[in-house]
C-alpha cells in the first residue's frame, strides 16, 4: 500500500504513544475548567426542570450539528421527540418516529447518560448498527455492527472529482484493526493519566485516525469524545454542544483532523485547537440556553404569585421562544379556552403586574411579559 514513506501518523515508530507539552496547554486548559464550572453552577442553581429542559436543548442541538458536520440534514422536530421519549420528558405532541433519527439519539444518550460503564468493542458495534439500520449509507451498502474489512481498497478520506481526486488521508489496514481497538479501548477505559479533558481531545482524535467503520467513524470519534467530556464533567446532563462548535468551525476541524493524521505523535497544536474550540462551545452555551436562563429568573420573581394553569402554560410558551404578538385570541388557542376566559386571565395578570399591554397600535390588543418589557 506505502513505499516506505511514513504519511500518516499510523505509520510512525512509536504509534500509538501520542505526546504533548501539558505546561503550554495549562492556561488554556484551566480557562476551560472554569467555564465549564461556572456553567454547570449556573445550571445547578435552576431547578429540575429546566435544568431537564436545558438538557433536551443542547442534545438536541448536539444530534442536529453531528450530523450536519457530515452533510446531513435531520428534523429537529423528529430529533426534539426522539430524545424527549426517551429522558420522559412531556413535550405535548411527539413527532412521527424516524428510526435514522433514534439510531443518532440513541448513540448520543448512551455515551452521555451511561459514561461511567466501560467503552467496549460491543457498544462502539451497537452505535454503528443504531446509525445505519437500513444496512446502507445512501445508495451504498456497507458493513454494519462490524469494523470494515477493506474489500473495496483501502479507507481513504478523499474529495473532489474522479478525475481530480484529493486524498486527505488512508486509514490503517483492516487487518490491523483488532489491535488498534484493543489498545484504544484499554486506553479510554483506564484510569486517567491525562487531564480528563485533554484525554477527550486524543480519544476524539485517536479512533477518527483509526477510522474502524466503513462511514460513521465521525459521529463515533465525536460521541466516544463526549462520552470523555461527561466523565470529566461528572455529570450525565449535557450543558454544552461541543459538535455544534465543530459544525461552526467545521472547516479549520478538518483541517486540524488532516494536519495532526499527517503529522508526527507531537500533538500538543491539536490540543491547544481542541482546547480552544471547547472553551468556545461553553462560553457560548449561555447564548443557547438564554430563554432558560431567563425563564428560571422570570419564575424566581413571579412564583409566588398565584396563577392557574392556563396562565402558567401560556407564560412558559411565551418563555420558550414565542412568535410574534400575544393576542387574546392567541391566548385561547393556546389554552384552549374560550375568548372570555383568557380575556379574565390576562387582566388577572395585568392587575398583578405580570403582564403589561402593547402600547402598539394595532386593530387587536397585545400583551408583554412584564420582565422584558
Amino acid at each position: 500500500m506505502f513505499s516506505g514513506e511514513k504519511r500518516y501518523v499510523w505509520q510512525q515508530d512509536a504509534w500509538p504513544h501520542w505526546v504533548y507539552d501539558l505546561k503550554r496547554l495549562l492556561p488554556l486548559l484551566s480557562r476551560v475548567r472554569l467555564a465549564q464550572g461556572h456553567l454547570l453552577g449556573r445550571m445547578h442553581d435552576i431547578g429540575l426542570e429546566l435544568r431537564d429542559e436545558a438538557t433536551l436543548r443542547v442534545l438536541s442541538m448536539d444530534v442536529l450539528k453531528t450530523s450536519e458536520i457530515e452533510g446531513e440534514k435531520l428534523s429537529p422536530e423528529s430529533v426534539r421527540s426522539s430524545i424527549a421519549k426517551r429522558l420522559g420528558l412531556d413535550i405535548g405532541a411527539l413527532a412521527p418516529a424516524d428510526r435514522h433519527v433514534d439510531g443518532v439519539v440513541d448513540m448520543v444518550l448512551d455515551a452521555t447518560q451511561r459514561h461511567a460503564e466501560s467503552l467496549t468493542v460491543e457498544r462502539l458495534l451497537g452505535w454503528h448498527a443504531a446509525l445505519f439500520p437500513t444496512g446502507y449509507s445512501g445508495l451504498a451498502r456497507i458493513r454494519v455492527g462490524a469494523w470494515r474489512d477493506d474489500s473495496l481498497g483501502p479507507m481513504q478520506v478523499v474529495s473532489g472529482p474522479v478525475q481530480r481526486r484529493r486524498v486527505h488521508y488512508e486509514a490503517p489496514p483492516a487487518a490491523m484493526l483488532d489491535g488498534e481497538m484493543s489498545e484504544f479501548l484499554h486506553w479510554f477505559n483506564a484510569p486517567a493519566h491525562d487531564d480528563p479533558v485533554i484525554k477527550a481531545g486524543i480519544a476524539h482524535l485517536w479512533l477518527v485516525t483509526i477510522h474502524p467503520f466503513d462511514d460513521g467513524n465521525g459521529r463515533i470519534a465525536r460521541a466516544v469524545g463526549d462520552m470523555a467530556l461527561a466523565r470529566a464533567d461528572l455529570c450525565a446532563q449535557r450543558y454544552y454542544s461541543l459538535s455544534s462548535q465543530l459544525q461552526r468551525e467545521r472547516k479549520d476541524y478538518y483541517d486540524w483532523l488532516e494536519r495532526t493524521q499527517k503529522g508526527d505523535l507531537e500533538i500538543t497544536d491539536w490540543l491547544e485547537w481542541f482546547l480552544g474550540c471547547l472553551l468556545r462551545a461553553v462560553q457560548g452555551a449561555d447564548d443557547m440556553l438564554s430563554s432558560v436562563l431567563g425563564k428560571a429568573v422570570f419564575w424566581n420573581r413571579w412564583g409566588k404569585v398565584s396563577m392557574n394553569e392556563r396562565q402558567i402554560k401560556v407564560l412558559n410558551k411565551l418563555l420558550g421562544g414565542f412568535e410574534g404578538k400575544l393576542t387574546s385570541s392567541k391566548w385561547a388557542a393556546i389554552a384552549k379556552c374560550s375568548q372570555d376566559t383568557a380575556l379574565r386571565d390576562i387582566s388577572d395578570l395585568l392587575a398583578k403586574g405580570v403582564l403589561v399591554k402593547s402600547a402598539a397600535n394595532g386593530r387587536s390588543s397585545s400583551y408583554l411579559l412584564k420582565a422584558q418589557s
